[in-house]
């Protein structure tokens, strides 16, 4: 006859393999699904006039500073989303409870979308930007008069100025954030535009 063991040999088991699969589950919600990528880019009409945007602003050194690139503007709803502030040139990847997972600063194309709610539309892996540059980890968001507004990082990890009188909707970030917003942004993510 088999020897029995005693009850709480069971329950840690039980226990320790419950937690366990919660651990998972949590991850894989936090991570969401691994998207498709697209080549497509969004058919949004739009009405507004391009405006050239100025040069990345430059952060004041110091604690405050650090601080205030952390702290998610109060008008960018709530969560999980992406928030891109137009003056500040700045974005944050906010996760399910408002919190920041990651912030960095931007450099805009010449065509800016307007503030407001916008959804991830489509997704490509790779391509040449409208300014010539081989890029990646395009995300598309937006359209504002005839041009397609997206996230993307340079191949190279270059952050050039917008070409002198062309029209470009690219919102170029840092190599390792257009990873990180890449992995971040799937298709149907919020991405809230404030001033």
């Amino acid at each position: 006859m088999p020897a029995r063991l005693p009850s709480w040999v069971w329950v840690t088991g039980l226990t320790t393999g419950a937690i366990a699969v919660v651990a998972v589950l949590g991850v894989q919600a936090d991570q969401g699904t691994k998207p498709t990528a697209s080549t497509s880019r969004p058919s949004t009409p739009a009405t507004a006039d391009a405006k050239p945007s100025a040069e990345p602003k430059e952060k004041e050194a110091g604690a405050d500073a650090d601080a205030d690139a952390s702290a998610v503007p109060a008008d960018s709803g709530t969560g999980r989303r992406i928030v891109y502030s137009l003056d500040d040139k700045q974005v944050w990847l906010v996760d399910a409870s408002d919190a920041p997972r990651r912030s960095f600063e931007v450099w805009p194309g010449t065509v800016a979308p307007d503030p407001g709610t916008y959804a991830i539309g489509t997704r490509a892996e790779a391509t040449t930007g409208s300014d010539g540059v081989d890029i990646e980890h395009i995300v598309y968001f937006a359209a504002k008069s005839g041009v397609s507004i997206a996230f993307s990082n340079a191949v190279d990890g270059s952050s050039p100025p917008p070409a002198e009188g062309r029209r470009t909707g690219g919102i170029r970030v840092p190599k390792a954030d257009g990873e990180a917003l890449w992995t971040f942004g799937t298709t149907g993510t919020t991405v809230r535009v404030v001033e």
